[in-house]
């Protein structure tokens, strides 16, 4: 019996399991058993706190937008009927919406995340600076984002496999091509090797090669350039201009940001003319 169109959006509704349909664009693609098994167990406690969120489609059925773990443990349960909210959203919107939120919601692995932005640029024309609006990340954040996809899809497999960090997949990057990837990457996974031990490993390859890079070498003089900028930002504030600087850190980056305002608002003595003598 197909279902009555729900004119009424925003609010929330039982739905029967059967009649939900996968959502087509789900980023997420590896969904650990352990983990759900203890979603599963705590909607059995405590019930489904927190509604999926799906909208109707012209036959009648539900494509998921949200909440595609909440889903998966709620079947595990048996529940015969899920709390959800009904959206009015169209297929395209849905996709965006789905892989945005699930790159806020940091559901993702930074492979799954580096393929939904990707999808989000290509497939769904969004530009580089309204995607790092809405996610509130720097465009180098995401452009080392999207250069994780220059490994091939097996390589990302095992290293998703293995649990190696992003710092293994970006290190392995400095190896020019797949092969020697490969080899560094096998090496890595039989021996266990932490971060600092495979950017070692990999150093070693590339000193073999004749190739060696400053990639590692340099991270002990940082400070040094860090000072460097403070200086410049100190002696553009001694030339009148109001510049505002800011350092932030993560384990992986510092990101230095320096604002100086346009020059129609600068407010500088202009230059007269030199009299003649």
């Amino acid at each position: 019996m197909r279902t009555p169109k729900i004119k009424s959006t925003g609010q929330i509704f039982l739905i029967p399991q059967e009649q939900i349909v996968p959502n087509p664009n789900q980023p997420r693609k590896r969904f650990d058993y352990d983990e759900l098994e203890g979603l599963a167990q705590s909607i059995r406690q405590n019930g489904i706190l927190q509604p999926i969120t799906v909208r109707q489609k012209d036959d009648g059925s539900f494509e998921l937008v949200s909440g595609e773990r909440r889903l998966r443990a709620a079947r595990l349960v048996g529940l015969t009927k899920v709390p959800a909210i009904v959206t009015e959203i169209d297929h395209k919107n849905s996709a965006v919406f789905s892989l945005i939120e699930n790159l806020q919601r940091q559901d993702l692995d930074f492979f799954e995340e580096a393929e939904a932005i990707d999808r989000l640029l290509t497939e769904y024309g969004m530009g580089r600076d309204e995607l790092c609006s809405k996610l509130g990340k720097a465009r180098s954040t995401l452009s080392n984002k999207l250069r994780l996809l220059q490994l091939p899809e097996e390589m990302r497999y095992r290293i998703a496999r293995a649990g190696l960090t992003e710092r293994h997949a970006r290190a392995l990057l400095l190896l020019e091509d797949d092969e020697r990837r490969a080899r560094a990457l096998g090496i890595i996974i039989d021996r266990r090797l932490n971060v600092s031990e495979s950017e070692r490993l990999i150093e070693q390859m590339l000193s073999k090669e004749g190739k060696t890079r400053n990639n590692f070498r340099g991270i002990r003089d940082v400070r040094v350039f860090i000072n460097t900028l403070n200086h410049a930002v100190d002696a553009i504030r001694r030339a009148g201009v109001d510049a505002d600087a800011a350092k932030s850190e993560t384990p992986e980056y510092i990101e230095y940001v320096v604002r100086i305002p346009k020059l129609e608002q600068l407010k500088l003595p202009l230059p007269t003319d030199v009299e003649a003598v």
